[in-house]
């Protein structure tokens, strides 16, 4: 039994998804114990890129952003990529999504370039998290505190720059994910 038995997790993805971003914390979260729902706005799969040039693996998507809900979820995972954030942000129905998570104070982890789903979600004002540098600037525009670190928890937020920093990721969102619901975690 892992540190996860028990815990369902969302990952919510569009096609353009960095694939060690996807791919590493989904493999550590199963080996943890958790069932892993990958979750996009269509049916069928998903593509992963390799930085912003190279389309790689597919991916099968579980459920769709129709059929999901965030209250079957312990927490929820956000894989960079360029293309990806920049899909999620423009849906409605994903922010919705990622606002429920903070709403009920879940924990949720987004790295690389996810942020900007946060940004367009409204839940970063007031929050120390990190991300790739060029959302830096989008970030502190949006009210948050960003640090350059490899790994950033603020109340059940958890955030990293890119894929250099999966191994120390991995293991907050096991431990985020783990402890549940955190009171300081609001929309």
């Amino acid at each position: 039994m892992g540190q996860l038995s028990n815990r369902t997790i969302a990952v919510l993805s569009e096609n353009g998804f960095e694939e060690s971003e996807l791919t590493s914390p989904v493999q550590r979260l199963r080996e943890e114990g958790a069932t892993v729902h990958i979750i996009s706005s269509e049916s069928g799969k998903i593509q992963a890129m390799k930085g912003d040039r190279d389309w790689t693996i597919e991916v099968d998507v579980d459920k769709t952003l129709a059929e999901a809900n965030p209250g079957d979820y312990t927490g929820l995972l956000l894989p960079g990529g360029v293309l990806n954030p920049d899909s999620l942000r423009k849906n409605e129905d994903a922010l919705s999504f990622v606002k429920a998570f903070f709403e009920a104070g879940k924990p949720v982890a987004a790295i690389c370039h996810a942020p900007q789903v946060l940004i367009s979600a409204q839940v970063v004002e007031g929050r120390k998290l990190t991300s790739v540098k060029t959302v830096k600037v989008d970030l502190e525009n949006a009210g948050a505190n960003w640090v350059d670190e490899e790994v950033v928890v603020d109340q059940g937020l958890v955030t990293s720059r890119g894929p250099q920093d999966l191994p120390a990721f991995n293991d907050k969102i096991v431990e985020e994910f783990a402890e549940g619901v955190h009171e300081g975690q609001h929309a």
